[in-house]
């Protein structure tokens, strides 16, 4: 399972359930799989290609849904090139400071997965491995 680790000072020294799919916002006129691909490209410069398997739309804890893909795909995590976003860092301070929205990637074996990704996005693990069960 190919995850990425939040970028940003709030996530730079959790470890265990603070990793997620690459994903991202879209428009109600957008194409929902056109809007991943964007996504998942300006979060680790990768370019997604291949045969996407739709998964079940879930619901995060902070209430916003998240509709997902799987892909079978070779990348490597050493080479993400995220977007950046700016904040107010450290707070109150008046300083705005720019941060990589993913500072890290990796491949996880499923087991692992499950204990890196945020708890809302484990649906999506299981998913997935129901999935993958079915093809064997």
């Amino acid at each position: 399972m190919f995850l990425v680790h939040l970028g940003g000072p709030f996530w730079a020294r959790k470890d265990l359930g603070s990793w997620s799919i690459p994903k991202g916002e879209y428009s109600p006129d957008e194409d929902p799989l056109e809007a991943a691909k964007r996504e998942f490209e300006e979060e680790t410069g990768f370019t997604p290609q291949g045969n996407f398997k739709e998964l079940a739309q879930i619901r995060q804890k902070g209430g916003k849904y998240v509709k997902a893909w799987a892909l079978e795909g070779n990348f490597d995590p050493k080479a993400i090139k995220s977007n950046t976003f700016t904040m107010e860092w450290p707070p109150r301070s008046g300083k705005k400071q720019e941060f990589p929205e993913i500072d890290r990637a990796g491949w996880f074996m499923l087991r692992e997965a499950r204990e890196k990704i945020l708890e809302s996005q484990v649906p999506l693990l299981k998913q997935l491995e129901e999935m993958l069960s079915s093809c064997t």
